[in-house]
């Protein structure tokens, strides 16, 4: 683990990391289903690996800031995100079993884990 943490060539790695997670969260902007916020999380520490401007840029983002510093600061999750996870965890649920028509044990265990999912989501502040 500390190999990740020297040198110029893990804080380009952290970087380039933090970048595509940064592109990949945007993309998500325009995909419904696909999480923005969840990928600019994970883009958060990365920068705070390589590019100090950079995590500084995201966390003062007028959009995106305010959600990723209450999560920093705090663990919270705003309720429409709330509302929105449960939402797709539904659906893709809904479609996971359209699809893949799953014998009630496999059907039963992803239902197990969404829950879980779900109620871990619940429990953090608003």
């Amino acid at each position: 683990m500390t190999l990740l943490r020297r040198g110029r060539s893990a804080r380009i790695a952290w970087l380039c990391l933090g970048l595509v997670l940064v592109g990949i969260g945007f993309i998500g902007v325009f995909i419904p289903l696909l999480p923005t916020t969840d990928f600019l999380i994970l883009a958060l520490p990365c920068f705070a690996r390589s590019s100090p401007r950079l995590e500084l840029w995201l966390l003062r983002h007028p959009r995106f800031g305010p959600a990723l510093v209450a999560w920093r600061e705090r663990g919270a999750v705003p309720r429409h995100a709330k509302l929105a996870s449960w939402l797709g965890m539904a659906v893709g649920f809904g479609l996971f079993c359209w699809a893949v028509r799953p014998s009630w044990v496999l059907a039963l265990i992803v239902a197990a884990i969404l829950v879980g999912c779900a109620t871990w989501v619940l429990r953090r502040p608003s």
